[in-house]
Order: structure tokens, then sequence, then C-alpha cells
């Protein structure tokens, strides 16, 4: 019973001393994300401006030109035209447009 005791402390020591090597490895972690972001900041702005808005405004002109023509469907049928909708998607459209304009800003970028 001592031996299987003695034997499973001196495994969790091992595993214990094997694994904190790997830690005091890295150095200093702080310096090394900090570079790491300085370097890929200019390709997350790339990405970001070139990509993501894009598609964004892709997706919010459509919804907002099918919800425009659905509304102009309703009024046909019921004679009373529904801004609602139209109005937050094209908000949305022009705040997602104007966006990188000033996000890198607010951001510090």
């Amino acid at each position: 019973m001592k031996i299987k005791r003695l034997a499973v402390v001196i495994m969790a020591l091992t595993i214990l001393a094997v694994t904190a090597v790997s830690v005091y490895a890295a150095g200093d972690v702080a310096s090394a994300v900090e570079s790491t972001w300085t370097t890929a900041r200019g390709q997350i702005k790339t990405v970001v401006n070139n990509v993501v808005f894009p598609v964004l405004d892709l997706i919010l002109a459509v919804f907002f030109f099918v919800k425009l023509g659905s509304a102009y469907f309703d009024y046909r049928k019921s004679g009373q035209f529904e801004w609602t909708a139209p109005a937050i998607l094209f908000a949305c459209l022009v705040f997602v447009l104007t966006a990188p304009t000033y996000l890198w800003s607010i951001l510090g970028m």
C-alpha cells in the first residue's frame, strides 16, 4: 500500500517537474503577446476592412431592399406603408458603411 502511494507521489512530482519547465521556458509572455499584436494589427485591420465590412454591407443591403419590397407589396394590399423595419435596416446599413472611418480611431489603431 505504501509503495503504491509512493509511486503515485513520485509520478505526480515527475509530471509537475516536466510541465513546470515549459512554463519557465516561455520567458516574458506579455512582451510576446504585445509584439504579436503589433505585428498582426495591420493584417487584422486589412481583413476587417476588405472582408468583414463588405460582407455586412451586402447582407444589410439585401435585407433592406427585400424588406422595402415586401413593405411596398403590403402597402399595395392594405393601403398603409410600414416604415419601421426599412428605416431600422437603412440606419444599420449607414452605420456599417461609415464604421471603418471612425472605428479604428476609437480602438486606437
